[in-house]
C-alpha cells in the first residue's frame, strides 16, 4: 500500500479524498494555488504545498509543478481527483515515467476512451450499444451527408468535448451548416481541437451511466446505474440512483452488458459509461476515466467505498469481490449546491458569513466549506454535494427536503432555492422527466414573470 499520496485537485473532491487516504492509514500532500492557502484540504492534509497563481492554468493544470511537488514531498502516488488534470493522457504518462503511480487508468486507456470517436468504435468493438453517428466530419458537405444517412435531428458534438462545450443541434439542411461551424469553433477554443463528428438526437431520453471497477487482474464489477437526467445546459443538477425509469431486469441486463464491455476492453480502476436511454433502449455516449462527482449515491445504495477502491486496485491489491457479491439498498439522491444566482446562474463568489451543514440519519454533506471561508472567483462554483439516503425513494425525497431546509449558506447565493423547487414538482416526484426537463422547466417560470408595462 503507498504511504504517501499526492491529491492533484482542490475543493471537495481534495477532502474527499485525504478523508479516504486517511482512513486506510495514508498520509497526504494537499497541492494549492495562492488562493487556496486556507482551503479545507490545505489545511488538514499530512503537508501542502504551493504550486502557482490563482489560475488553474498556472496551478492546477501546472503538470510540471506538480510532479515537482510529488518528488520534493516523496508522495508514491498522485491521486487526480476529477476535472482538471483527471482525464490528461498526458499527465498520467509524466507521473508513471518520474516512477510515481497514478491513481487511475493507463494514459493508453484515457486515449481511447477520451476520444469520443475511437470511444464509439471501441465501444462497438466491446458490443455497447450506440446511438446512430457519424466518423469525423470533413466539411459542411458532409456533415449534411451524414444527416441524411442517420435521419433528422441530429447533433453535432466535439471530438473532446465535455461540459456542453461544442455541441450543436440541427433539424435541417440549413442548421447542419450553423451547427457544424460553430460547433467547431466552440471546440477548437475550449479543447484546442475543432474535430466533430455528428449522431442520432434523442428527443426525449434519460441520462443513465453505469458506475464500474475493475483491477489489474480482469476481476470487474459495476455498482448500478445513476440518474443524471436534470441537468442545464448539459450540466446536472441533481442525480439518483437507482433510476425510476428502469426496472430491475433492465438494470440486470444492461449492467451485465456493461461489466462484459469493461472485460473485453481491458480497463482498470475507476470508471462510468454514460447512456441515453429512450424507449427501452440504451445508447452508448461516452465513457469518464476517472472518479464521478456524483459517486456518493452509488456508494449510499452499494455500501462500497470508491475512492478507497480506486487506491487499492492502483497499489496492485484485487477487487477481493465479485458481481455477485454486491448487493444494493434504498435510494439516494445528490444535490449539486453551487454558489450562483438561482435565477440567472451567474456565479457567487465570496465570503461565508455562516455555515450549518445539514445532519441526521442518511445524510451526507461533502464540502470543504466552513464559516468564515471565501469562495474564490477562480474555479467551478459548486462548492457542497448534498447526498441523502432512504429506504424507498418516497424516504430519500422527504429527507432531501428537510435537509435542504436546513442547509444554512449565508454571504453568498446559491442554487438551493431552485432544488426545492425541482423536488417540489409533481414530475419530478413521479420520476417523470428527460433531459431536457429541467430546461423546460425554467423556461416555462421565466415566462410566467409578469413582464414590464411599456413606458
Amino acid at each position: 500500500m503507498f504511504e504517501k499520496v499526492l491529491i492533484a485537485n482542490r475543493g471537495e473532491v481534495a477532502l474527499r479524498i485525504h478523508r479516504a487516504c486517511r482512513e486506510m492509514g495514508i498520509r497526504t500532500v494537499a497541492v494549492h494555488s495562492e488562493a487556496d492557502a486556507n482551503a479545507m484540504h490545505v489545511r488538514l492534509a499530512d503537508e501542502a504545498v504551493c504550486i502557482g497563481p490563482n489560475r488553474s492554468r498556472d496551478s492546477y493544470l501546472n503538470m510540471p509543478a506538480i510532479i515537482s511537488a510529488a518528488l520534493i514531498t516523496g508522495a508514491d502516488a498522485i491521486h487526480p481527483g476529477f476535472g482538471f488534470l483527471s482525464e490528461n493522457a498526458d499527465f498520467a504518462e509524466m507521473v508513471e515515467r518520474h516512477g510515481i503511480t497514478f491513481i487511475g487508468p493507463s494514459a493508453e486507456q484515457m486515449r481511447m476512451m477520451g476520444d469520443k470517436i475511437t470511444a464509439r468504435a471501441a465501444a462497438i468493438k466491446a458490443g455497447l450499444p450506440v446511438v446512430p453517428g457519424s466518423p469525423a466530419l470533413e466539411s459542411v458537405e458532409h456533415a449534411i451527408e451524414w444527416a441524411n444517412k442517420i435521419g433528422y435531428p441530429v447533433i453535432i458534438k466535439a471530438k473532446d468535448g465535455g461540459g456542453g462545450k461544442g455541441m450543436k443541434t440541427a433539424f435541417n439542411d440549413a442548421e447542419v451548416k450553423e451547427a457544424y461551424t460553430m460547433a467547431r469553433a466552440e471546440a477548437k477554443a475550449a479543447f484546442s481541437s475543432d474535430t466533430v463528428y455528428m449522431e442520432k438526437y434523442l428527443q426525449k431520453p434519460r441520462h443513465i451511466e453505469m458506475q464500474v471497477l475493475a483491477d489489474k487482474y480482469g476481476n470487474v464489477v459495476h455498482l448500478g446505474e445513476r440518474d443524471c437526467s436534470i441537468q442545464r445546459h448539459h450540466q446536472k443538477v441533481i442525480e439518483e440512483c437507482p433510476s425510476p425509469a428502469l426496472n430491475q431486469q433492465q438494470r440486470e441486463e444492461i449492467g451485465e452488458i456493461v461489466r462484459t464491455a469493461i472485460e473485453k476492453l481491458g480497463y482498470t480502476n475507476a470508471g462510468t459509461l454514460e447512456f441515453l436511454y429512450e424507449d427501452g433502449k440504451f445508447y452508448f455516449l461516452e465513457m469518464n476515466t476517472r472518479l464521478q462527482v456524483e459517486h456518493p449515491i452509488t456508494e449510499a445504495i452499494s455500501g462500497i467505498d470508491i475512492v478507497r477502491e480506486q487506491i487499492r486496485i492502483a497499489s496492485g491489491a484485487t477487487l477481493g469481490y465479485s458481481q455477485k457479491d454486491i448487493t444494493f439498498s434504498g435510494h439516494a439522491i445528490e444535490c449539486r449546491i453551487n454558489a450562483e444566482n438561482p435565477e440567472t446562474f451567474i456565479p457567487c463568489p465570496g465570503k461565508i458569513n455562516e455555515w450549518h451543514a445539514p445532519g441526521g440519519l442518511g445524510v451526507r454533506v461533502d464540502s470543504e466549506i466552513y464559516s468564515g471561508y471565501t469562495i474564490p472567483p477562480y474555479y467551478d462554483s459548486m462548492i457542497a454535494k448534498l447526498i441523502v439516503h432512504g429506504k424507498t425513494r418516497n424516504a430519500a425525497l422527504m429527507r432531501l427536503r428537510r435537509a435542504l431546509e436546513e442547509f444554512v449558506i449565508d454571504g453568498v447565493q446559491t442554487t438551493i432555492p431552485l432544488q426545492q423547487e425541482i423536488i417540489s414538482q409533481a414530475e419530478f416526484i413521479d420520476g417523470q422527466y428527460n433531459i431536457h426537463w429541467l430546461e423546460k422547466f425554467l423556461e416555462k417560470k421565466q415566462n410566467s414573470k409578469p413582464k414590464a408595462k411599456d413606458i
